[in-house]
């Protein structure tokens, strides 16, 4: 079954331009051009991806990224911004997105990016013998994508949960960056490490007593972060 991909701009030009190229990619598409419309869409067309430009009508990009957030909606979204300022794509990812893409942008580089989230998605349960990951007075269960932090759920969007799960499985070890861009959001280009500090920030904020001093992701100045926490034994992975 093709997956579905919703594109919300309200430049026809930008939205056709988009459609033309995920549709030669092999992607069902459909676009609105307002926020508002996001939402009558959800139900009826159900889309496992949202293109979502940033600047529209009746409500703006962050607007409805939170909310969607807000209803527990997990759909992957890449934010398409016009801004150059860095706090408006922090924003983005601030309130949800997955990642986020600067205009004018490559129409091919944008269809590798879903391509690669759509990856990374399919390719999260792992191993037959990986079910969870048990570090200090965390627990990671794979297969059902969920977390808990001493017995209670922790809600994780899903760029973060595939965070977490890389990290405990390159447990122990310092991970650049751009190792993490590659791993995580599948990047095989030079790509904006911004994106990882701030999902590492939201990760520290749910799973860390105290997110200014970690216990668990800790930073390896200049170099990049690595899991680490109470108890990890030498194989940490858990059987059913």
């Amino acid at each position: 079954m093709r997956k579905k991909i919703l594109v919300v701009d309200d430049e026809p030009s930008i939205s056709m331009l988009i459609e033309f190229n995920l549709k030669l990619a092999g992607f069902d598409v459909r676009c609105v051009n307002d926020g508002e419309a996001v939402f009558d869409m959800l139900k009826p067309f159900r889309p496992d991806l949202i293109v979502l430009d940033l600047m529209l009508p009746k409500m703006d990009g962050i607007q409805v990224c939170r909310e969607l957030r807000k209803q527990s909606n997990a759909v992957p979204i890449v934010m398409l911004t016009a801004l150059q300022d860095v706090t408006d794509k922090i924003a983005g990812l601030d309130n949800g997105a997955d990642d986020y893409m600067t205009k004018p942008f490559s129409p091919q580089e944008l269809v590798s990016r879903i391509q690669a989230i759509f990856r990374r998605v399919q390719s999260l349960p792992g191993t037959a013998d990986e079910t969870s990951f048990e570090i200090g007075r965390l627990n990671i269960r794979v297969e059902q994508r969920e977390v808990y932090l001493e017995g209670k759920p922790v809600e994780l969007t899903p760029k973060e949960f595939e965070l977490l799960l890389f990290l405990c499985r390159h447990k122990g070890k310092v991970l650049s960056r751009q190792q993490l861009l590659h791993g995580v959001w599948d990047y095989h280009f030079l790509g904006d490490t911004r994106i990882v500090d701030v999902h590492i920030s939201h990760l520290r904020d749910k799973i860390e007593k105290n997110a200014r001093t970690p216990e668990y992701i800790m930073t390896v100045r200049n170099v990049g972060y690595k899991l680490h926490g109470p108890n990890m034994a030498e194989n940490s992975i858990a059987q059913a």
